[in-house]
Formats: structure tokens, C-alpha cells, sequence
């Protein structure tokens, strides 16, 4: 005789089956929709473009700083204040796993910097090395954690960059601020700083970390014109930063579709 399945156990399966697909359902829809960024992170890794733009932008850093070295009137030792991140650090590997896996920062992030597997970005080592060749403290301001720090530490050194140690090498100790400005502070009041490098325009002054959206940082920006190609040096990052953040308003829960409905309603078009 053939046993039939009890309401309670079908109820059951039932049950369960809606929880599955359900939860599935959760699943895809927080999972990042991060594809945007492809081209901006291939562009990185692949075009001739990028690794020109870094070698002209390195090129233009000697040349400033030997100009300030021509200057005999300054006493004081020099320095030069470098971002790591997209700066001196190519981390486009660490974005791609990113995209591959639906995934936002920070996941992972802490893991990638103690892999210490980060590519130097071209004319990064070479230039850094002859600042130092002349005499110059290289300073590495970097918002990575104090967890990060060693795997950070051996990525640079492994690379060949000059002087990597705990007074130069400057990681993010207050959880509660990313702002640079009491590092870079703290080394202007011993040396002659030549240049600040970076990706970001928080990595030069805080003015642009007061600036906190598109029309305001814009707006410091032009305000600071004749500080770029002179005393700022700008490295392109299309990949992330606080000229994405501002697009969507600092608002860190936003989905992927709001974040869509934001870039969208920037775009001009004809």
C-alpha cells in the first residue's frame, strides 16, 4: 500500500521551499552591482594611456623638485608627502575581484593589503628613489589601518621604495576621521615639504576634505588652480574616490540602482 505524505511534512517542504527562494532572492539583490567601473578598471590595467600618464606625471615631479633643489635660499630639509593607494600602489587587481564578485569595499580590503601583492604605479619607485638619492624624506600618508600597515610596509619595500619605516610610513590611527591633515601638519613643522601626490584632493589639503560635494569641490578646486602642476601633483584614478562619494552625497547605503539613479542624473548630455 502506498503511504501518502502527511499536510504537516508538505507544509513543511513548503515552507522551506519559500525560505530558499526567498532567501536566493535577498541574496541577488544585495549583491553589488558594481559593472560600472570595468572600463575605468581595465583602462588601468591595459591602456598605454595610463602607464604614459604616470610616467609624464613622475617626469613633471623631477622637474619640480629639481627646481626647488636649484633654490639655495632654503635651509631647511626637504620633503615630498606621497598618497599610497593609487599613487604610488596599483590595486586594480583588488577592484577587479570586486566586480567579478558583486562585492563593495572594504570586503577583502584588509587581506589584499597584507597579500603586499600591489604593483608599483610606473615612475613611482624610480622618482622616490632619486628624491631620496638627493637628500629628500620621503613621507608615505596613507589612509590604510594600522592593520594594514605591515602588509603595506613589505609591499612598499619588496617594490624598492626608499626609507619605508614606522616614522615614514603614516597610516590612519583615529577610526572615527580619515582626515590627513594632522599628519601632513605634523611634517611641515620640521621640513620644507616640495610636493604632496596623490589621487585624491583630500590628499593635498583640507579645503577639499571640507568640500563635500560635486559643485563644492569643484568650486576648491578651481580656488586652487595654481597650486596643480606646482606644488600638487595629481595621479588619474577613475576607479574610486571622493569625487564618487560626493555623487551620492556621502550616503554609503544607497543600492546599487539608487547609485544608478544618482550617476544618471549627473550626466549631461546634448
Amino acid at each position: 500500500m502506498k503511504k501518502q505524505t502527511s499536510p504537516m511534512i508538505l507544509r513543511l517542504a513548503v515552507a522551506l521551499l519559500s525560505y530558499s527562494l526567498l532567501s536566493a532572492s535577498v541574496f541577488a539583490q544585495q549583491k553589488a552591482d558594481n559593472t560600472y567601473i570595468e572600463a575605468a578598471t581595465l583602462w588601468q590595467q591595459t591602456a598605454g594611456e595610463a602607464r604614459a600618464v604616470q610616467y609624464q606625471t613622475y617626469l613633471l615631479a623631477r622637474l619640480l623638485l629639481d627646481r626647488d633643489l636649484r633654490n639655495h635660499r632654503i635651509r631647511g630639509r626637504r620633503a615630498i608627502i606621497v598618497d599610497v593607494d593609487e599613487t604610488i600602489l596599483d590595486n586594480s587587481r583588488y577592484q577587479g575581484m570586486l566586480i567579478k564578485k558583486g562585492v563593495n569595499y572594504p570586503e577583502g580590503w584588509t587581506e589584499w593589503c597584507n597579500r603586499a601583492e600591489a604593483t608599483a604605479i610606473a615612475g613611482a619607485v624610480d622618482f622616490l628613489r632619486y628624491a631620496h638619492s638627493r637628500g629628500v624624506r620621503v613621507f608615505y600618508v596613507t589612509n590604510r589601518k594600522i592593520a594594514e600597515k605591515d602588509g603595506t610596509s613589505r609591499n612598499l619595500k619588496q617594490l624598492g621604495f626608499p626609507e619605508v619605516n614606522d616614522e615614514t610610513l603614516l597610516v590612519r590611527t583615529d577610526t572615527a576621521s580619515d582626515t590627513k591633515e594632522p599628519r601632513r601638519q605634523a611634517i611641515a613643522s620640521h621640513y620644507h615639504v616640495v610636493l604632496l601626490m596623490g589621487d585624491n584632493l583630500n590628499d593635498f589639503s583640507d579645503v577639499f576634505e571640507k568640500s563635500k560635494t560635486v559643485a563644492s569641490r569643484l568650486e576648491a578646486t578651481e580656488k586652487n588652480r595654481s597650486q596643480f602642476g606646482t606644488r600638487f601633483i595629481v595621479l588619474p584614478n577613475s576607479m574610486y574616490g571622493d569625487w564618487e562619494n560626493a555623487i551620492y552625497d556621502y550616503n554609503f547605503d544607497l543600492s546599487s540602482d539608487q547609485k544608478q539613479q544618482k550617476r544618471r542624473a549627473l550626466l549631461k548630455d546634448w
